[in-house]
């Protein structure tokens, strides 16, 4: 079995272990009664600011690889195609410097993250990373009307893991993205097309020595660009609030 094949199924198996866990029905409420807002509600606590780790794939998202570079992702013949012709001038020229800020490629970048909440249905995600905000809606059923947009449309909800009666609330966040405008999953011309379909599940949790830490699994479905799903896992760990923030421009190379 080759590294990107390997990677790929250990990562399946994490999330695999990880939705286990994790049961995919959502508690909205308990006794009865109306159901609290998503904010009061919530299954974890995300807010802060987190500052990305880079422990794997470091030469893919530290510098922007050669072109040409595409180990470990599951391309189609077209992905590869589309892949092989990455050109930045053309981008730059296009004005579409932000092609791999979008909401596939944007989270792997190096760069912190800050969480908040925008009300009390709508997380807002900031990063440093081409200065970009992504918001993540609760109870978001039908699309929203408008054009495709880097960070596309986010649908959230909760998942809440079994406790017991009377116990915490516990659980993880579950995202998925649509309406996305056509981007790079990696800078050096790795697509995925406006029919794409990002699913990212925000895990939370605590080491012996007290850190904070957030993995986001993350699986892109596009059947034009992909052969399979492809699944990867990004993590950050949770530092002050008042961190210096340095939102950083796009950049095509």
């Amino acid at each position: 079995m080759n590294y990107g094949v390997e990677r790929r199924v250990w990562l399946i198996a994490t999330l695999a272990v990880f939705l286990a866990a994790v049961p995919t029905a959502a508690f909205a409420q308990r006794g009865g009664g109306q159901a609290p807002p998503p904010r009061a509600a919530a299954a974890v606590d995300l807010t802060g600011t987190w500052v990305s780790v880079v422990t794997e794939d470091w030469k893919y998202r530290m510098v922007t690889p050669r072109k040409g570079d595409l180990i470990s992702v599951p391309l189609n013949a077209e992905g590869r195609r589309v892949a092989n012709e990455w050109d930045p001038s053309k981008d730059e020229a296009a004005g579409e410097q932000c092609k791999g800020y979008g909401a596939v490629g944007g989270i792997r970048l190096p760069g912190q993250l800050r969480i908040s909440w925008q009300d009390d249905t709508t997380l807002k995600v900031e990063l440093e990373a081409g200065n970009q905000t992504r918001l993540f809606r609760f109870g978001a059923t039908q699309p929203a009307a408008g054009e495709p947009a880097w960070q596309g449309q986010s649908a959230a909800e909760w998942e809440y893991a079994l406790t017991g009666r009377g116990g915490p609330r516990m659980g993880d966040l579950k995202v998925v993205t649509t309406r996305m405008r056509s981007g790079y999953a990696r800078k050096n011309g790795v697509a995925y097309g406006a029919n794409a379909n990002l699913t990212e599940y925000f895990h939370r949790m605590a080491t012996p020595d007290g850190g904070q830490w957030l993995t986001v699994i993350s699986e892109l479905r596009d059947p034009q660009h992909y052969s399979e799903p492809w699944v990867i896992s990004s993590h950050f760990k949770k530092v002050a609030d008042n961190s210096p923030w340095t939102a950083e421009p796009c950049s095509a190379r």
